[in-house]
């Protein structure tokens, strides 16, 4: 059994407090909970919970192969949802993931960037890998049913929601925060998009080192 899929039982109370809270209140709400071999990487007390974040799925990656959460995080990850039709945000945000891992690869740091669709009804397997390798070699694309998607977001705390009534044109708001995940520790912290390439590789860095 994974890390991840060991604290499923735990994701319930917190995502129901969060949901009363209002979008991105987890980040305030959840606490430090024991000891924190990780304590001199994080920049937030969120991170130390780690129980608040993960649980199982089973997505599509963009080479069309069925996968489960277990094997997306076989090693350090760097998770990130959002959609490929996405005008503003999510371009800067995937091109920041992308540049953040190539940063780490000159250290000679391994992380593999993942991209989670939002917007599963547009983004197909072949747009997905369109996408995703138009930014990194070693991205992985996932998209799947709206249910799937929907039990993913969940388990990662994302909130989405869709724009505008026309089907083809519609947008969709979505939270914007990066997860560092590992097999082994399972969540390890979150990061805000303010923070630039070589900070965001800085602070992944300092995990990878002690990993």
């Amino acid at each position: 059994m994974s890390a991840l899929t060991a604290r499923h039982a735990a994701f319930a109370a917190v995502g129901v407090a969060a949901a009363a809270l209002g979008i991105g209140a987890w980040y305030a709400f959840l606490a430090p909970t024991g000891p924190d071999d990780f304590a001199e990487c994080r920049e937030t007390t969120v991170a130390s919970s780690a129980d608040a974040f993960g649980g199982p799925f089973v997505l599509t990656d963009h080479t069309g192969a069925r996968v489960t959460e277990a094997e997306v995080f076989a090693g350090p990850t760097l998770l990130y949802f959002g959609y490929t039709w996405c005008p503003d945000v999510c371009p800067f945000d995937v091109a920041r993931l992308a540049e953040t891992t190539e940063i780490l690869e000159e250290r000679g740091l391994e992380v593999t960037p993942v991209f989670v669709t939002i917007d599963p009804e547009r983004d197909d397997v072949a747009s997905m890998s369109d996408f995703v390798q138009a930014h990194h070699p070693r991205m992985v694309g996932l998209t799947g049913t709206p249910e799937e998607i929907k039990t993913a977001a969940q388990a990662w705390r994302v909130y989405y929601a869709r724009q505008g009534d026309d089907p083809e044109a519609y947008l969709v708001d979505h939270s914007t925060f990066t997860y560092l995940v590992d097999a082994e520790h399972g969540f390890l912290d979150v990061f805000r998009r303010e923070a630039g390439s070589e900070q965001l590789a800085d602070q992944v860095g300092c995990y990878l080192q002690r990993i």
